[in-house]
């Protein structure tokens, strides 16, 4: 595994709000990531230099889920994608004194081609530690979105964000798009829209992970199913003053494993 290239996220700090490509750009999509000289590849995030995308899934890579509960149930087939995601879980403080998640946005990498690795494991809290420590409360996640949508690299596998609910208009639901990857842009079903299924707490700490969840498909083509697990962050505090805090945006990384018909078109 790489030690962690910690100019990765200080250079987007620097360089990039709301990037346009300047006058001074001497780099393209197309040329290894490279602008002004920085390589903007994800080679530099925590994990081996090997490519890690495009590999077929068998079934020792399916997730594992705790014994003795009924909500999530691993499915008999295999997943059809395997993300890792890194991003914000987005709340308000209610009238309740509490925080109310209000969405999230993060960007998913395709990690299939190390699911078999050890590394893979605790690949989710070397990420995550990358993801907080290095330039904390710097760069928002979206600037960060898309800037790497620019440069368009082969291992982005998806982004998740939330919509207003496309059935009752009320409230949001979770959206993971992959109309903007390199295998199906443009592709305007490529998406799933969905609805919650079944949850439980995080096993590792649930006052500081969100919980690992089984969501189905509303709309799009694109998965049947998707299973949010190895979740690291993302909780709130446990109060909060209604009225006075603002909007908080907390760091979180999971896996996301996606389910669907192995005859279909987007598989």
């Amino acid at each position: 595994m790489v030690a962690v290239h910690k100019a990765l996220l200080a250079a987007a700090a620097a360089q990039y709000a709301g990037y346009s490509a300047p006058a001074s750009y001497s780099g393209s999509p197309e040329n290894g990531s490279v602008i002004n000289g920085f390589d903007w590849g994800l080679n530099h995030f925590p994990w081996r230099t090997a490519a890690i995308s495009g590999c077929p899934l068998t079934i020792e890579f399916n997730p594992h889920f705790p014994p003795d509960q009924t909500q999530l149930v691993k499915p008999t087939k295999l997943p059809q994608f395997l993300g890792l995601a890194f991003g914000v879980q987005n709340y308000t403080c209610s009238n309740t004194n509490t925080y109310t998640s209000t969405g999230a946005v993060a960007e998913l990498i395709d990690v299939s081609c190390i699911a078999g690795e050890p590394e893979f494991a605790t690949i989710q809290h070397d990420l995550y530690n990358f993801w907080t420590k290095l330039v904390p409360g710097v760069i928002t996640i979206q600037a960060i979105i898309d800037l790497l949508h620019f440069l368009n690299p082969p291992n982005i596998l998806a982004q998740h964000y939330f919509i207003k609910n496309p059935v009752t208009g009320e409230g949001v639901s979770p959206v993971w798009d992959f109309t903007s990857s390199r295998s199906f842009q443009g592709v305007k079903d490529a998406f799933i829209v969905a609805k919650g299924k079944g949850t439980i707490p995080a096993p590792t700490d649930p006052t500081k992970d969100v919980p690992w969840l089984d969501v189905v498909k509303v709309q799009g083509k694109i998965a049947d199913e998707v299973f949010r697990y190895d979740t690291v962050g993302g909780q709130p505090p446990a109060s909060c003053k209604y009225g006075q805090d603002k909007d908080l945006s907390v760091n979180y990384v999971s896996k996301y494993a996606f389910y669907g018909d192995p005859e279909s078109p987007f598989q």
